[in-house]
């Protein structure tokens, strides 16, 4: 998980936002994790702009730059926020996002007026919303454009973006820079809709793979052969994205995490956040996610077991067979 110790920028900047106009056509990208180390390359491949990327862990940034020559790197964030005119985030979590956007040397010490702020972290709508006013307070454009797809959609370029934006002004002028990223760029209305639409894909996600992984222990269980059993699935109704592109049965799909002992792909971590946000959210809004609410127990009990901490979240297939989901 990306950390966020800050080393000190090499120049005084002023507190917020300098009052000059963005200087440069630089893309700055902030986060090189699973997600945005894909992402920012595909940007660093077809943008046809200058690059500068940040990263607490100097061994990626390192990594990064030895794939990508001529891209730039930075000591912090704010520094990402002088030099580039368009900045992206892709952080783990809210507090991560705080402290990247307004804590010391942060986004908000180093941001120029008519800049252009995307943040693609899947975070708390509120937080989202804070962050997209102070944004818009320092006179730039704000947009929170969260994604679905995978490492898989991250690496190829065909992710979905799902952007909250001020206005449809500001969502055109965004566009042409996440289809860098991805193929389907969907405005979803104002700022925080963006995180709305990701949170609630998530929860159905979430949901989704515990009951495929249960489906395919059962048929197995009950002598059904997993390829044959997949196959029934992926041409009957039962038929989802967690059954046909990304089974978690090992086996069934060779390309699947699964099938690579569950390393890579989507962490169960991320999935036991994700849906803590999704049902933190329905509480807010006095909407019903009972199935939500358990995908949210089972996730959170997955992620707190040591050994599943770090695997891929179709790795709950592997849970149920030991009864932890069951208790």
């Amino acid at each position: 998980m990306l950390s966020v110790r800050f080393l000190r920028p090499a120049r005084p900047v002023a507190r917020y936002y300098s009052t000059a106009s963005a200087k440069n056509n630089a893309i700055g990208f902030i986060g090189l994790g699973q997600m945005g180390y894909n992402m920012a390359n595909n940007l660093a491949l077809k943008a046809g702009r200058p690059l500068i990327v940040y990263d607490a862990v100097k061994d990626t940034l390192t990594r990064f730059k030895d794939q990508n020559k001529d891209v730039e790197t930075a000591s912090t964030p704010a520094e990402i926020a002088d030099r580039a005119s368009t900045i992206i985030t892709m952080l783990p979590a809210s507090p991560h996002v705080k402290e990247v956007y307004f804590g010391k040397n942060g986004i908000m010490e180093g941001l120029h007026k008519d800049s252009m702020v995307i943040d693609s972290s899947t975070i708390d709508t509120a937080v989202a919303k804070e962050v997209a006013a102070e944004i818009l307070k320092s006179g730039s454009r704000a947009l929170d454009a969260p994604v679905s797809g995978g490492t898989g959609g991250a690496a190829a370029g065909t992710l979905t973006f799902m952007v909250g934006a001020n206005s449809q002004e500001d969502f055109d002028s965004a566009k042409p820079i996440l289809e860098h990223m991805g193929k389907n760029i969907v405005y979803c209305g104002q700022n925080g809709n963006g995180q709305v639409a990701k949170i609630c894909n998530n929860m159905l996600l979430g949901v989704s793979m515990i009951a495929v992984a249960e489906t395919m222990q059962l048929g197995i269980k009950l002598g059904m052969e997993p390829k044959l059993l997949a196959n029934i699935l992926n041409t009957s109704s039962g038929r989802c994205w967690s059954s046909d592109t990304y089974n978690p049965c090992p086996g069934v799909m060779p390309t699947t995490p699964a099938s690579k002992n569950y390393q890579g792909g989507f962490g169960n971590t991320l999935m036991a956040k994700d849906l803590r946000l999704a049902v933190n959210a329905a509480q807010d809004a006095h909407s019903t996610v009972a199935i939500g609410a358990l995908a949210a127990q089972i996730y959170n009990q997955v992620s707190s077991t040591p050994e599943y901490q770090n695997l891929d979240f179709s790795s709950v297939f592997k849970v149920t067979i030991f009864g932890y989901c069951h208790n």
